[in-house]
């Protein structure tokens, strides 16, 4: 009666543990990549997603954003008058060593050339953007 009795309260403690491991949150390593999918045309909005993303970046986390949806409006030179700031960010963010990548679908959804991007900007294709979104560890927010 004692064996069975252990053997049932090792069997619910296993249980118990694997309930509760996948609820146990991953830890981010110092140097985790961070990638920033940007959706968003309100100003405050990207820059929410560009300051939190240099903030990233100064601490030693590698930063990709992906611009996409109604955001690739903001990555046009055509809308400078619109997103000054923004557009002054994602080029201090380029010059930091972020990688900006821009979806092509959005863009001509939306009419945006490629003609018309900031410099430093990356047209995205799935082997660019999804090597900077499976990356081992990466982190992903969105705005």
């Amino acid at each position: 009666m004692k064996t069975l009795r252990t053997a049932a309260t090792a069997a619910l403690f296993a249980f118990s543990i694997g309930l509760v491991a996948p609820m146990i949150p991953a830890e981010a390593g110092a140097t985790d990549p961070l990638f920033i999918n940007l959706t968003s045309d309100d100003g405050h909005r990207i820059n929410m997603a560009l300051v939190f993303g240099g903030s990233q970046l100064k601490l030693g986390h590698p930063l990709t954003v992906f611009i996409n949806d109604k955001a690739v409006l903001a990555a046009s030179k055509v809308n400078t008058g619109k997103f000054p700031d923004q557009q002054k960010t994602i080029a201090g963010l380029l010059a930091s060593g972020a990688t900006i990548i821009v979806c092509p679908m959005c863009m001509k959804h939306y009419g945006v050339a490629e003609a018309d991007l900031l410099p430093g900007l990356k047209v995205g294709n799935p082997e660019l953007t999804g090597s900077a979104l499976f990356q081992d560890g990466a982190r992903t927010l969105t705005w």
